[in-house]
């Protein structure tokens, strides 16, 4: 058995309860995706955690809190995914993943073998991630690069490094790692970006109304920076927004999120218009 140490605190915490909802979501008979590598994730931090009572306490709450987030989580991977699939069809090759995470479309999306899948994320998360991988033989269908940095720092010359290439369009994902970081940061990494977009870029940004004192919001931040951290609501007012992409170059179209779930026939309407995805492209 190979031995993990999956991420107890912090960002990277929150990987494994989108791996969680992931492997939940594979063992419906109506799914909305396939992602058979969440399971072994799954499992090895299950492992990790409850060779401890404290740690078997911290594993329940991790489960709570992604049963909490399920539905609406969910929903946001198959769109992520149709993203995906879409810019990869108009030809776009490089995909980089801010804050990958333990994503794993570079395996599961059948993705041809010329597409780049850059994954960034902390080191600590990659120390978990790559060695599940390894003990389950998984292959990636695209030639994935894992870049084991944090975003607060450079990470646009290891990404050069690697082979990444600001010649050729790029689809930049982010599933909600920036707004962990502080404001100055998480603009610096949208200046960054928009420094190496060619032209026909694609770059997502959420705009969701989210209330940090509900329960389930309070729980999370709980477990991602303590129990005995001080309490407190993030200003997302003050971060980027779809008028900050227009001014640096940006191409931009709103879309509601209840037009977006629509299709898929789960209970996740918010019934707000202002609630969707900015989808920008660079001009």
């Amino acid at each position: 058995m190979t031995k993990t140490h999956a991420p107890a605190a912090g960002a990277a915490l929150t990987a494994l309860g989108v791996a969680l909802i992931r492997a939940r979501e594979t063992r419906r008979p109506d799914r909305l995706y396939d992602d058979p590598l969440a399971a072994a994730f799954v499992d090895a931090a299950r492992r990790d955690f409850t060779r401890t009572e404290e740690g078997a306490a911290r594993w329940a709450r991790v489960e709570s809190l992604a049963e909490a987030f399920f539905e609406g989580r969910s929903a946001g991977v198959r769109l992520a995914d149709d993203r995906v699939a879409e810019v990869v069809a108009d030809g776009v090759t490089q995909l980089v993943l801010l804050g990958a995470g333990l994503d794993t479309r570079a395996y599961r999306m059948d993705l041809p073998a010329d597409v780049v899948v850059f994954e960034l994320d902390l080191p600590e998360l990659f120390a978990f991630k790559e060695p599940v991988l390894r003990a389950v033989a998984a292959r990636p269908t695209a030639r994935r690069e894992v870049l084991p940095l944090d975003l607060r720092a450079d990470w646009a010359t290891p990404l050069r490094e690697r082979g990444f290439r600001p010649d050729l369009p790029t689809h930049w994902v982010d599933e909600g790692a920036l707004p962990y970081l502080p404001v100055a940061d998480h603009v610096r990494v949208l200046e960054t970006l928009s420094c190496l977009s060619a032209p026909g870029s694609r770059f997502g940004l959420s705009r969701f109304a989210v209330d940090p004192e509900a329960p389930h919001y309070a729980e999370l931040r709980r477990l991602v920076s303590g129990d005995a951290a001080a309490p407190g609501s993030r200003d997302d007012t003050a971060r980027p927004g779809e008028r900050w992409l227009i001014e640096h170059g940006w191409r931009t179209e709103f879309r509601a999120w209840d037009d977006l779930v629509a299709p898929l026939g789960r209970p996740v309407a918010v019934g707000d218009p202002q609630v969707g995805v900015v989808l920008a492209v660079r001009d």
